[in-house]
């Protein structure tokens, strides 16, 4: 028995100007074993008390073009609540001098840790810089003594996110409907962005 709220059965219509996307959580409930990874010219930096301004600048690069705009709307003073707690580790990707990706850890659960946030910029994509961030990801949430590792996707993030946290060691163990307003109408992110998602006009 469950008090979840079921949809109904067929399509069910989204009004213009709001956007609908599957989400997927997913799961590792055990360390798996390391992977050689060669990091080249890649490393990891962590910002303790970042800025709102670095933060959100690298968020968004990374972001925009996969619908990421919760940190974007987020009131000042709760999103800095949330990047200064002790137990919310940020880590910039670094590749030579210039930052290349965003790792969030949050370890404000006890026995878990979220990968909060995981992403690259869009010229490291493909390029073997996902795998350096993921083992640097699984490595130092393990450290930690957790019971799980967590994370969710939606459809309209990168087409491979999904495969690729599958192959890193997760499962999933829920689907969830997220409906928002479409963040390219409401200014958060310019118009062309997410290309591959339509935008409808109400």
């Amino acid at each position: 028995m469950t008090d979840t709220p079921i949809l109904p059965m067929g399509y069910s219509a989204v009004p213009a100007g709001k956007v609908a996307t599957v989400v997927t959580c997913l799961e590792m409930r055990a360390r798996p074993a390391p992977r050689a990874v060669n990091a080249g010219t890649l490393r990891l930096e962590r910002w303790h008390r970042p800025s709102l301004e670095q933060y959100r600048a690298l968020f968004r690069r990374i972001g925009a073009d996969w619908m990421w705009v919760s940190r974007l709307v987020m009131a000042d003073a709760e999103l800095e609540t949330i990047l200064h707690d002790d137990k919310v580790e940020v880590f910039a990707l670094v590749d030579g001098e210039r930052p290349a990706g965003l790792l969030e850890l949050d370890f404000r659960q006890e026995g878990d840790c979220e990968l909060a946030f995981f992403g690259l910029v869009a010229d490291a994509i493909g390029q073997g810089a996902g795998r350096f961030l993921m083992e640097q990801a699984i490595s130092k949430a393990w450290a930690a003594p957790i019971q799980r590792l967590w994370v969710h996707t939606c459809h309209l993030d990168h087409p491979a996110a999904l495969a690729f946290y599958r192959r890193s060691g997760f499962s999933p163990y829920a689907t969830m409907v997220e409906v928002m307003d479409d963040p390219r109408l409401t200014g958060v992110i310019t118009r062309d962005a997410a290309p591959h998602v339509p935008l409808i006009e109400p």
